[in-house]
């Protein structure tokens, strides 16, 4: 049914992550599909603006940082091990996620979603975002 599904998770929302899981082990235990996590980095205009004052220094500890949280992660989830993976880019979440979907073409995305608050009314959220302009299946948990 399924050969590849995406992750999109969030070092904040643990929660959330927590919610997904079970989705993803049972899913991919069905299908015996590679799992893919991946977790977005926010690059605020102020880092940006700071790049001269040590920009590449922050941006190597917040990768080392999401790479422990991932591989911590990886750690507490029911698949093989080598079925799992992850990547990480620095960007918009929504964006960042629309383009690993578009290269790495999974057959279905799993993404968490909070209960919609003001500002999710306003701005939109990532979820459904992913939802509106995937080219793939998209599983929303909440």
């Amino acid at each position: 049914m399924y050969q590849s599904i995406l992750v999109p998770v969030d070092v904040v929302e643990k929660e959330l992550t927590k919610k997904v899981l079970p989705h993803v082990e049972y899913l991919a235990k069905l299908s015996h599909a590679k799992v893919k996590l991946f977790h977005t980095l926010p690059v605020a205009s102020a880092i940006v603006n700071a790049y001269s004052f040590g920009f590449e220094e922050f941006q190597d500890k917040a990768t080392v940082q999401a790479e422990k949280w991932l591989n911590e992660l990886i750690n507490t989830i029911d698949l093989p091990k080598e079925t799992l993976s992850y990547a990480i880019a620095f960007g918009n979440p929504r964006d960042e996620i629309l383009t690993i979907a578009d290269e790495l073409k999974p057959d279905l995305i799993i993404i968490g979603s909070r209960r919609p608050n003001i500002s999710t009314h306003l701005l939109g959220s990532n979820a459904a975002a992913v939802v509106r302009h995937a080219k793939t299946a998209v599983l929303v948990i909440r």
